[in-house]
């Protein structure tokens, strides 16, 4: 017996991918059998009732087994097929890892990998601005001071300023790996003002920062206090100079929204004493008491990871809540007011689902604005302390920072990854994900936490290349990590946030990413297209975006020899069948140089 199926082509499951609740989904199999066959079913539970498995008869119409199931609830449902013979039983699940894609046949039901089926209860839409944008990640500290001379704005106690910008960023820590002194170069607001002119002629359109709010850290992720910028960045004149001179020039800001945790000299917590309001550290009667959880009073707490600096905050707490997103005069509401134009939220696994969706409808109260949240794996099916999260089923976040996506585009240059399944891991991503969130993903080569992209790729310039071009060519929103674009490196945090090199940064590449950059935003209609990725068998990789009559044709070769594509070298399962026919007659017969990429426009 043989069992046929691949949830990404269209002849055995339609529509394709995440579906809103109510929307009939019609299912295929092909069965060749010489025995008998009794029965087809598909088999589908909805996310945790397993005990409530609903096995769906599948008629036998032309050459496949057929059947439609109309999934009622938002959230995952998992499937797979079992058909029965007089003398056996057979199952067709996904490959092991959840992926997509053609089936897998198993005799061993306790063994059988089931499908994904993702049912959302809204579609999102969101701000043009934001959907045909460029973004770049700022760490503030670590871009420009934009003193006429060079002083950095209210140093704080117990830390220590670099002597030069070219130095490498180091930690002092103390025997138990705890920082001793935080360390600064003196980035700050005005600095990022200075140098709007660059990321304009760069093709930015977005600016997300790391946290701006006042804390002891260099990176801010311990807040100290919400409301207040902190000044070694400068002050509310200097953010309110830096929004409009953002917006002037037609850039948007997003803002790191880090509300899991506090810092443990917070307003909030207080445990040295450093502000006048009374902490919950200090006392039991502090109004920020219930806002954390107490093991044993006042030194044992709930926090981040057992990070002691990082007390976690109670956000099912109601005066939490309405501080950070609940009353008039929010945290959410008041920087929103003054002109954010979206959030980022820090560690959104670890935030409930209900207050994400609050902080949504705070944001909902203002137009054209995005809710983004930072995971690190596929979304669509996290888990987090043993709860599926709902976040991206609508009303909550509409994009996530794109992880996956830039594990592919690492693995695949590096090597490390086969061609084949850099198309099967990122055609998964595209079923599993709202088309909305696959279109208008945050994609980044890298971030504050991860080794520089340059350092990943071995420094190889001709892999650089190609990871540019693919994050500037894929589908979602890119964000460039600040330097990026000019070749900076760096290892693990803290090495990878090293001051700009402004006096010495690499114009070439600096002009090779503001090429593609400007491609981008030549193709603004890319991301809502109709896109399929393919493959050439062990060398390459490929994609084509569809829109009305515009088309745009992908390829890579990523090996380091020429390669002359030939017939059996393209893999294009899934393609619509008009363009599974017309990617064979552009690419059969040319010649892809080594470790480049080639585009072809306006093709039929």
């Amino acid at each position: 017996m043989q069992l046929t199926y691949n949830s990404f082509s269209p002849r055995f499951k339609t529509p394709f991918g995440a579906v809103t609740r109510q929307t009939p989904i019609t299912f295929r199999l092909r069965v060749d059998s010489t025995a008998a066959v009794n029965t087809v079913a598909l088999c589908v539970t909805h996310d945790g009732q397993w005990e409530a498995e609903r096995a769906i008869p599948m008629q036998l119409i032309g050459a496949t087994y057929q059947t439609t199931f109309t999934p009622t609830d938002q959230g995952l449902y998992f499937y797979y097929f079992r058909v029965v013979t007089a003398t056996t039983t057979v199952f067709m699940g996904c490959v092991d890892g959840g992926y997509g894609g053609p089936g897998v046949e198993y005799h061993d039901r306790s063994r059988v990998q089931m499908y994904q089926q993702t049912v959302l209860a809204t579609r999102e839409r969101l701000p043009r601005w934001y959907r045909e944008g460029v973004a770049y990640q700022i760490f503030v500290d670590r871009f420009y001071n934009g003193n006429p001379d060079g002083h950095v704005n209210a140093p704080k106690a117990n830390s220590f300023i670099y002597g030069r910008l070219t130095d490498r960023p180091l930690y002092i820590r103390d025997a138990h790996q705890a920082i001793l002194r935080w360390d600064f170069y003196g980035g700050n607001l005005r600095g990022i003002a200075a140098k709007v002119p660059y990321l304009k002629r760069l093709g930015v359109t977005i600016v997300y920062l790391t946290p701006i709010f006042q804390a002891s850290s260099n990176h801010r992720y311990d807040t100290g206090d919400f409301m207040k910028i902190d000044p070694v960045l400068g002050d509310l004149a200097d953010f309110d100079h830096l929004v409009k001179t953002l917006h002037q020039a037609g850039i948007r800001l997003i803002l790191d929204g880090v509300f899991n945790h506090v810092g443990v000299d917070s307003r909030y917590f207080n445990r040295a004493g450093h502000y006048e309001t009374i902490g919950a550290a200090q006392a039991r009667t502090s109004p920020y008491y219930d806002w954390f959880t107490f093991i044993n009073y006042p030194d044992d707490y709930d926090s981040w990871w057992g990070v002691r600096d990082l007390p976690t905050v109670d956000k099912t707490n109601p005066g939490y809540r309405d501080f950070i997103f609940g009353r008039g005069e929010s945290v959410i509401n008041y920087w929103t007011r003054r002109g954010v134009d979206g959030w980022r939220l820090d560690v959104a696994d670890e935030l409930p689902d209900d207050f994400i969706r609050g902080i949504r409808h705070a944001l909902d109260q203002f137009p054209d604005k995005v809710l983004i949240g930072e995971v690190w794996e596929d979304a669509s099916h996290k888990l987090a302390y043993g709860q599926r999260r709902h976040y991206l089923e609508g009303g909550a976040l509409q994009a996530v920072m794109n992880y996956p996506l830039r594990r592919l585009i690492i693995c695949v240059l590096n090597g490390t990854l086969a061609p084949a399944d850099w198309w099967r891991e990122l055609l998964t991503l595209k079923e599993n994900y709202p088309a909305s969130t696959f279109q208008y993903n945050f994609n980044n080569l890298g971030s504050h936490d991860t080794p520089r992209i340059f350092t990943m790729l071995q420094d190889n310039r001709a892999r650089l290349n190609l990871a540019f071009q693919l994050l500037l060519t894929l589908p979602g929103v890119p964000c460039l990590y600040y330097g990026d674009e000019a070749v900076m490196t760096g290892g693990k945090d803290p090495d990878n946030r090293a001051f700009y090199p402004w006096s010495c940064a690499d114009r070439q590449q600096i002009q090779f990413v503001t090429k593609w950059t400007r491609w981008r935003h030549e193709h603004a209609w890319l991301n809502q297209a109709t896109f399929w990725p393919f493959y050439l068998a062990d060398y390459g990789i490929g994609y084509v975006y569809l829109h009305d009559v515009q088309t745009v044709l992908v390829v890579f070769n990523l090996t380091n020899l020429q390669r002359t594509v030939k017939a059996t070298d393209l893999h294009v399962t899934g393609l619509p069948d008009g363009l599974a026919a017309v990617v064979p007659r552009q690419l059969v017969g040319q010649q892809l140089p080594a470790e480049t990429g080639q585009i072809v426009e306006n093709f039929t």
